[in-house]
């Protein structure tokens, strides 16, 4: 054995000490570390030919490494729709790092038992029956490919192909208003083609689909589709209506790919569980626990009431991983055959917090991101461009010469102001910033601290500038 190895070995409970302290420095950290910074590439050293030892490494980690790392799991990160990671789920992910196992052989270990106890608590938390089946992906990229994967899957059939064994050689068009950047990856991946997605209007104002559209284009559109549902919007949180949608499919022949990525954890809440109503009529469903369920990445569940195609799929043929009918463990309904035990976080926050904690971070984050919405639209210097439905706030600036460079150049200085971090984005057109607020950390202070470190940067980079409207938008 490597003489380091051994040394590690021996250390173990000193390495997992110092690695405790290095971790309750970060948290300590907490509301004072800057959101989001600028950090140059770094040199490329060579490989060492001998290590140095975990203890060293950590310590070199700390010196060089641990000063540049960006609070994205902290209060007032409001860029990705990326939640933190709440104490319960820490453990738990440090555990799967400790176990360190593969979480398909279904009673090989524990772990694949957990991994579907915890699709059982999430299926009861969305409200999806229970004969869905469900399992744990990267990311909402990944649950988007395996839905898409299951559409294509059922519309090749309709056309008599196998396409898990004969590929997809006939036409295919997937139909959304907003589908998020992810769906139009897959549909890339898939051999489907970025080309196939038809886009429908949405409703004035709105980033919801126009059911009516919708339904105009199934009309005249009588071979199988996809549709994807959007239940959450990046832009503005805003939901298609799944009722109206599933009682298009009594009518008309359609895959039914609902992408509740953040929006479906509007389900904890009875002020808000309205919105996904009709979920439960999809034939798949993309949800990601790495955003708002707020535990580390990555943790993203599939679900599908079509586990017969979901096998079909992804069935693996290896002998040595047996009969999938008689044993029917996760690598033969995953994309991946090595999966890393990412139920855990997610079982670990659930258990620790149940529906009403979780509720709880919900109901905060849509308070505060309304509390957000009002301080913009009372501000000369910005315009609010959608009313805020749920976390979500979209607004611009009222700039003569406002461009995506303008957003870019005041969202730079805004993150090295250190207070706060968003992104940019685009609503109908219209350069802007976007403020996801999903933390479970996020109080009413740090949107008071965003705000005026808006308003100071505006003040600060335009001093002269004298806004205008924007032509012949509404502003809420």
């Amino acid at each position: 054995m490597d003489s380091w190895l051994k040394k590690d070995r021996e250390d173990m409970t000193e390495i997992l000490r110092h690695t405790v302290n290095f971790a309750e420095r970060y948290f300590a950290q907490q509301e004072t570390l800057p959101p989001g910074r600028y950090i140059p590439d770094i040199l490329m050293e060579n490989l060492p030919a001998k290590g140095m030892g975990a203890l060293d490494t950590l310590a070199f980690f700390q010196k060089n490494y641990a000063d540049k790392i960006t609070n994205s799991a902290g209060p007032r990160y409001f860029g990705f729709v990326t939640g933190g990671s709440t104490p319960a789920s820490v453990a738990g992910d440090w555990l799967v790092s400790a176990y360190d196992q593969n979480a398909c052989g279904s009673n090989d270990s524990i772990a694949p038992q957990i991994e579907q106890q915890t699709i059982h608590f999430f299926k009861q938390l969305f409200g999806l029956p229970q004969e869905f089946y469900g399992s744990f992906v990267t990311g909402a990229t990944m649950s988007n490919f395996v839905g898409l994967a299951l559409g294509r899957q059922w519309v090749g059939e309709f056309h008599g192909k196998d396409v898990s064994s004969e590929g997809c050689h006939f036409p295919l068009k997937v139909i959304s208003a907003n589908p998020h950047s992810s769906t139009l990856k897959s549909l890339s991946m898939l051999g489907i083609g970025r080309n196939a997605l038809v886009k429908i209007e949405t409703l004035a104002n709105r980033e919801a689909i126009d059911i009516n559209s919708l339904e105009k284009y199934l009309q005249q559109h009588s071979e199988p589709v996809i549709v994807v549902a959007n239940a959450g919007t990046v832009n503005t949180g805003d939901f298609d209506d799944l009722l109206a949608i599933s009682e298009l499919k009594k009518k008309y022949n359609f895959w039914m790919h609902v992408d509740a990525a953040f929006g479906g954890f509007a389900a904890c809440s009875e002020k808000y569980d309205y919105l996904t109503k009709g979920i439960d009529a999809a034939d798949s469903v993309t949800v990601d626990a790495h955003k708002w369920l707020n535990v580390p990445y990555d943790a993203a569940m599939q679900f599908t009431r079509h586990k017969d195609l979901q096998l079909k799929v992804f069935q693996n043929s290896a002998a040595y991983l047996g009969d999938p009918l008689k044993n029917p463990d996760f690598f033969h309904y995953t994309p991946e055959n090595s999966r890393r035990w990412r139920a855990l976080p997610s079982w670990f926050s659930l258990m620790a917090y149940g529906k009403t904690g979780h509720q709880e971070i919900i109901e905060r984050n849509c308070s505060l991101a309304k509390q957000f919405g009002e301080m913009i639209s009372r501000e000369p210097e910005f315009i609010l461009l959608n009313e805020v439905k749920l976390n979500m706030v979209c607004f611009t600036l009222k700039h003569p010469d406002l461009t995506s460079e303008i957003i870019q150049e005041f969202l730079r200085a805004v993150r090295d102001d250190k207070q706060v971090f968003f992104t940019p984005t685009r609503y109908k057109g219209i350069p802007a910033v976007r403020a996801a607020v999903s933390n479970w950390q996020t109080k009413p202070k740090d949107i008071l601290m965003a705000y005026e470190a808006i308003k100071k940067v505006y003040q600060q980079l335009f001093p002269k500038v004298k806004g205008r409207p924007i032509a012949g938008h509404k502003s809420f």
